[in-house]
């Protein structure tokens, strides 16, 4: 569980971290000026964008909020993003690309998988809803039968002639 409750904690830093790691890369590893581009222009406002959209989602999960903690899915998704996000700030020669193509389709299956876990919490609380909504505005039937009519009393107007 504190696992679960530290990557709970962790998706927020990690939207400011992750791209500043990619620049702190940059300067470590020596890479030329127009990676520096790829990075200030591309990568950094992508992974911040991307984390901050897939922590919205995670954090938007009724269980999530309640037991502020993520999934065991969600720790395994972003685990694979962000090691793969800090191995494209490495910037290996004969690997960034493969690595690159991993953090992107990593990103894309998270964003995937949030709408997945998002769509089967929501499914249940959205039937009771329209259920409820259906079924208060109608009346039922046992209700109707155990009581009795109400009285009417029905006036008609005459006309006279004058």
């Amino acid at each position: 569980m504190w696992l679960r409750e530290a990557f709970f904690r962790w998706l927020v830093p990690a939207a400011f971290l992750l791209p500043l790691w990619l620049f702190v890369g940059w300067a470590i590893f020596g890479q030329n000026a127009w990676s520096l581009l790829w990075v200030l222009l591309m990568a950094m406002p992508t992974v911040f964008v991307g984390q901050l959209i897939l922590t919205l989602l995670t954090r938007s999960r009724p269980s999530v909020r309640a037991e502020r903690a993520v999934s065991w899915w969600d720790v395994a998704g972003f685990t694979v993003w962000h090691v793969l996000t800090i191995a494209v700030g490495l910037f290996v020669d004969g690997g960034f690309g493969w690595l690159l193509t991993g953090a992107i389709l990593a990103a894309i299956a998270l964003f995937w998988l949030q709408l997945w876990q998002l769509w089967n919490e929501a499914r249940g609380t959205g039937i009771r809803i329209r259920e409820t909504v259906s079924w208060s505005t109608a009346p039922r039937v046992d209700d109707s039968a155990s009581q009795p009519a109400p009285d009417v009393i029905v006036i008609e107007e005459s006309r006279t002639k004058d």
